[in-house]
């Protein structure tokens, strides 16, 4: 990879990638266009119809899954969670507080987060740093981790940032070397990646062969939860190209910036533009269909014995064949190839 090539300037910062993406090859991404909108609509009109006052300056209010990804439909669940930086008491008065605001707005109309509380609860960002590996570090304190790292989006407050930080700075506190990707937070990200899909395997088997939500987890595992991964696994990566001192401030930029402008970037360093629209253009099918409102219906009643005949499914597992094609291609068919093999696999 050239750092000298025609898109240089998206090293500093890929936000706004997917346009130029659009510019530099004709496609046209207009579902993920109209989703950014939706998104910047929703944002706006939560953050003017929860009370911010019953906020302290302790907490924030952290939205993830499609409002971080900019992807938001009217059918997406809300995916929320109260922080703080350090532990708190039961029935902590501030917290009880906020939580109550929160709620009033937030997960109505069947819009709730799912039934592991891993949010729509309050939790402290200490525990997330502190843990990280071993027995501490539970499925639900690495998925926090991992989601406020790279799927998180500060509603109101004024402590994500710092939050955020803490946890970069956690993994990048020592053993970084000048142009190399940070393995203890790579091999965090693949980690969590594998937990996501042992977990699909396990969910399935407490199913008893009937798991109503078998169907949309597999087409998110394909889809949004692949997003999830690459959009954190290629900015660690491309740590190859930045010395050790300029680390932080780099994936600070790349992992605040939407985890399709991160896709769409790689594909613009590595030269690999025509490869990069085909894959943007398959995820951009994904996201028409999760605002098609009748799909995503089909889709919630599809169960795992009907998928043969069914036409929607066909249409997802395509949609999954091709963004699966498209990233095997920027890890393996371009100047990212030496790397993927010696540090997401060995």
């Amino acid at each position: 990879m050239d750092p000298r090539g025609p898109a240089t300037e998206l090293i500093d910062d890929p936000t706004g990638a997917v346009g130029r993406l659009e510019e530099r090859t004709g496609a046209q991404f207009e579902s993920i266009a109209r989703a950014r909108e939706y998104t910047a609509d929703e944002l706006e009109r939560l953050g003017g119809i929860i009370d911010s006052s019953a906020l302290s300056d302790r907490l924030s209010l952290v939205l993830c899954g499609s409002y971080a990804r900019r992807e938001l439909t009217p059918g997406s669940d809300d995916d929320w969670a109260l922080i703080a930086l350090d532990p708190f008491p039961p029935y902590d008065p501030d917290v009880v507080r906020a939580m109550a605001a929160c709620q009033a707005q937030l997960g109505q109309e069947g819009k709730a987060p799912g039934a592991q509380d891993v949010f729509g609860v309050p939790f402290d960002v200490e525990t997330l740093v502190l843990n990280v590996g071993l027995d501490a570090d539970s499925n639900t304190n690495l998925t926090r981790r991992m989601l406020l790292l790279l799927e998180s989006h500060e509603l109101l407050g004024t402590i994500h940032t710092k939050a955020w930080d803490q946890i970069l700075e956690r993994y990048l506190n020592y053993g970084i070397k000048d142009y190399r990707p940070p393995r203890f937070l790579l091999n965090d990200i693949v980690r969590y990646w594998r937990t996501i899909c042992v977990d699909f395997e396990g969910k399935h088997a407490q199913g008893d062969g009937d798991d109503p939500k078998w169907v949309s987890r597999n087409a998110k595992l394909r889809t949004s939860r692949k997003l999830l991964y690459a959009g954190g696994l290629v900015p660690v990566l491309l740590c190859h190209l930045i010395p050790a001192a300029d680390m932080r401030a780099f994936l600070s930029r790349w992992l605040k910036a939407p985890p399709t402008d991160r896709l769409a970037a790689a594909f613009l360093l590595c030269a690999a533009e025509d490869e990069g629209a085909r894959t943007l253009g398959a995820y951009d099918r994904w996201v028409a269909l999760m605002r098609n409102e009748d799909a995503r219906e089909a889709l919630k009643n599809l169960r795992q014995a009907d998928r043969p005949e069914s036409p929607l499914w066909a249409e997802i597992h395509q949609i999954g064949e091709d963004f699966q094609r498209g990233l095997m291609a920027l890890l393996f068919s371009t100047p990212l190839r030496p790397l993927a093999p010696q540090y997401a696999i060995f």
